[in-house]
């Protein structure tokens, strides 16, 4: 059994986002003269906990992406730090390289993502190798592992990647970010170009490599539902920034922000007492080179006041290890549905 937070009885944090923010230029030039920034990731928190699956859900262009890119280090950040086991990420008791052998990548793309002149033996083997492992022993490393993604090594390690469905080359990405035996993967929409019988074969195999190989996920999805099925607690992204996050089953029971909310009502379903006549969000995301001002979200929430456009909307606490950044879930914001500040005693 892993080591616990002594305080909160939690797992220890593995990963550490502190203040994370990309911000890519753009040649134009605002009314000030200033140049017009793409705010993709601004001012990001929180921690994935060993052993556990976070997931990261929100619309497209919301920053899920670029998030992974930052804490992948294929990006780098224009601010805030990234700590892994408690180290800052690229320092001198951190290199890239140590950090990389520990934190891997799934992509969403199954068949980019591979060098098409490379066999999947080859493809597996290749990252342990750059990482000093002997040949022999490094295809060894890959075939057991294509055992473990249900593939037999004397059926498809000599075969190259146009030759397998998508299916077969998600499970070669994921035999693949396992080679040099991290510890963390990100995984990018892994299953979101796969059929849905395929994407359930997909899932299963995640939730059994995580229990063997003792992995923790960053799993980042579109689908709810997925998300639901895979993740012990859920992030939501808006515009860049948190909206929420908490335990699986509080947020999919009671969200605490409205955006929240509104995505889990645009979840499909089979039931006709649940389906909707009309879209439960109206409108699109606001341009992220001019977001609106105060909380982000207040050009399509149905319960935006006044003060939502004066105020940043910090994390609230509305449960334990549950957060909402929204004005109605911080007494005393002076919202109309924010609860009354506690009183102080004398």
């Amino acid at each position: 059994m892993s080591a616990r937070d002594a305080a909160t009885g939690d797992p220890p944090a593995l990963l550490q986002v502190e203040g994370l923010v990309k911000h890519f230029p753009l040649k134009r030039r605002g009314a000030d003269g200033a140049r017009e920034l793409v705010r993709a990731v601004d001012g990001l928190d929180f921690t994935v906990r060993q052993g556990e699956t976070l997931g990261i859900v929100g619309e497209s262009g919301c920053g899920k992406s670029t998030t992974s890119r930052l804490i992948m280090a294929l990006t780098a950040p224009s601010a805030g730090s990234i700590r892994f086991d408690g180290q800052l990420v690229g320092s001198r008791t951190l290199p890239l390289k140590a950090y990389r052998r520990q934190v891997q990548m799934v992509f969403q793309d199954s068949y980019s993502s591979l060098n098409p002149r490379l066999s999947i033996e080859e493809l597996i083997a290749f990252a342990p190798r750059v990482h000093g492992v002997p040949q022999r022993e490094a295809l060894a490393r890959a075939h057991e592992l294509l055992q473990a993604v249900g593939l037999e090594p004397g059926q498809y390690a000599r075969r190259f990647p146009h030759q397998l469905s998508g299916g077969q080359r998600q499970r070669v990405n994921i035999a693949r970010a396992l080679a040099l035996r991290p510890r963390l993967l990100i995984l990018d929409e892994p299953v979101s170009a796969l059929d849905k019988s395929v994407e359930a074969q997909v899932l299963n195999l995640l939730v059994e490599l995580k229990q063997r190989f003792d992995l923790s996920y960053l799993f980042i999805s579109h689908d709810l539902n997925v998300v639901r099925y895979m993740a012990d607690r859920v992030l939501v992204m808006y515009l860049g920034k948190l909206a929420e996050i908490g335990g699986v089953q509080d947020i999919y029971a009671q969200p605490a922000h409205p955006y929240t909310a509104a995505l889990l009502q645009s979840r499909l379903t089979m039931e006709p007492a649940r389906r909707r006549q009309q879209a439960p969000l109206q409108g699109d995301p606001p341009n992220p080179i001019d977001p609106p001002s105060g909380c982000r979200f207040r050009t399509r929430c149905a319960c935006a006041e006044p003060v939502c456009t004066r105020q940043v909307p910090p994390q609230a606490a509305v449960a334990p290890d549950h957060a909402a950044a929204c004005l109605m879930a911080l007494p005393g914001s002076g919202h109309s549905r924010a609860a009354a500040p506690m009183a102080v005693a004398a």
